[in-house]
């Protein structure tokens, strides 16, 4: 195949290998930086941004209100009692750091195994990842009660020689985040350095060159700084890759330590990674699918994209999918009633409705319809498969909390699960808050990375000076 050309017609088809393009034809150094620097540097910001930016600012409204009264009155507002004493916001913190696993695969992994459709995605799946942990990390302050008291769970010396408790997974979820979100933030941020010299030398406002030239930390494009950027991309990626497993593995152990029906269970560590990466990239797909047609960036982010993201979603479905098999499995193998009666409950039980939309969402419709590369490469039902897979895993989160609790080892102490409009408020204000921060960034900040973009374009291999200067 390679040393024969294609006939075809498809201009995403290389004829020289017959396999699908990174970026379109037609792309050129110049083509490449105008397309990206126009969105971020033009003086008219369109009004759909605006409306946009008007929703995700109402729900970051309601998000505070929510908040400000959960200090004032107590976490009674919400629905939790015995026996269900986490709700919401342990369903909502899982749920928000899976979504932003999908960044640091396409970031870090794909980066190490060299990957080179990842170039067009992985801006904006990084920026999905931070502002993803961003939503999280409020959870785990706010549900404890005492918010202000959070510091308690940083271990600094104090007059009173108190050290947190270290055998408590809380206290585990505070390092795994905070080390998610610092490799995050600084992996983000160096990818970004060439493309803020670029945009500091195309900025026709003295605000704009000031800003991006701080930013760029004195980029100049020389081989010298291109050496150290390449250096320090691959040493980061190699610290975010086993945050990869380790992250979602430790978020695990929040259910996997306690000695209950449902939750005490070796398959949650795999089992929770694959889900995470399952519902990130079903984010991606969210994201990418509008910004894609919004500013006509069909070339840049083409089908292939999708075709592979859809791929890596049949591979982690697969893997999801027996992790409820296992489950089931041991409900039967353990000689357990307390976990037969669990997995029957969860099924048949008055809440087994959610589990049966969970089984539909993540099982039933994604591992149907992925076998069909047709399918994986038609757009509108990408993104409606990318936001039903989402909601199954938010469902997966809220029957692993909610069915595991609701009935306890004696009957007199069964309850019932029904959230409040305070769950609710909290839950929307945090998609609300991720949408604000999410159209923030791609007006500001250029959200695919240029620098990458056109290292692949015809001639540019091992020309970064030339590269560089594309946008001078």
């Amino acid at each position: 195949m390679a040393t024969s050309e294609v006939k075809t017609n498809d201009p995403m088809i290389d004829p020289a290998t017959g396999e699908y393009r990174v970026i379109a034809q037609g792309q050129t150094f110049r083509s490449v930086t105008e397309k990206i620097t126009r969105i971020v540097l033009t003086p008219h910001t369109p009004l759909g941004w605006f409306a946009l930016f008007g929703v995700g600012g109402a729900g970051a409204t309601m998000l505070l209100v929510a908040v400000t009264w959960l200090f004032l009155k107590g976490v009674g507002i919400w629905a939790i009692t015995q026996p269900i004493a986490w709700g919401f916001a342990i369903i909502n913190f899982v749920w928000w750091i899976g979504i932003g696993h999908a960044g640091t695969l396409i970031s870090a992994i794909l980066l190490l195994f060299k990957q080179s459709w990842r170039n067009s995605i992985n801006r904006f799946a990084e920026a999905m990842t931070i502002f993803a942990v961003v939503c999280a990390g409020m959870f785990p302050l706010i549900h404890v009660g005492r918010p202000w008291l959070g510091y308690w769970l940083l271990p600094y010396p104090n007059t009173m020689n108190v050290w947190p408790q270290f055998r408590s997974p809380l206290l585990w979820d505070v390092f795994a985040v905070s080390t998610y979100a610092t490799i995050s933030v600084v992996f983000w941020y160096i990818g970004m350095v060439p493309d803020f010299g670029t945009m500091r030398d195309r900025s026709e406002s003295k605000l704009g060159q000031y800003v991006y030239g701080m930013l760029s930390l004195g980029w100049r494009g020389s081989v010298r700084h291109w050496v150290r950027y390449e250096t320090a991309s691959l040493l980061l990626a190699g610290l975010a890759t086993p945050l990869v497993l380790s992250v979602h593995t430790v978020i695990s152990f929040d259910f996997a330590v306690a000695v209950l029906p449902g939750w005490h269970t070796t398959i949650f560590p795999p089992y929770f990674v694959a889900g995470a990466i399952y519902s990130g990239f079903a984010m991606v797909l969210t994201l990418a699918i509008p910004l894609r047609k919004f500013y006509h960036l069909e070339g840049l982010v083409t089908e292939r994209h999708i075709d592979n993201m859809g791929k890596v979603m049949l591979a982690t479905g697969f893997i999801v999918g027996y992790g409820y098999g296992m489950e089931v499995f041991m409900a039967w193998y353990s000689a357990s009633h307390w976990e037969a009666f669990m997995m029957w409950n969860r099924m048949f039980g008055p809440m087994g409705w959610s589990y049966w939309v969970l089984v539909t969402c993540n099982l039933f419709i994604p591992l149907t319809t992925l076998w069909s590369r047709k399918l994986r490469t038609n757009i509108p039902f990408m993104f409606l498969l990318s936001l039903i897979v989402n909601t199954g895993m938010w469902f997966e989160r809220f029957v692993i909390v909610v069915t595991s609790l609701y009935r306890d080892f004696l009957p007199s102490s069964w309850g019932t699960y029904r959230a409040t409009k305070w769950d609710y408020m909290t839950y929307v204000g945090t998609l609300g808050l991720f949408t604000a921060l999410f159209l923030l960034f791609v007006r500001f900040l250029p959200m695919i990375p240029m620098s990458e973009i056109r290292m692949m374009l015809p001639g540019a291999k091992i020309q970064p000076k030339k590269v560089a200067e594309a946008g001078d």
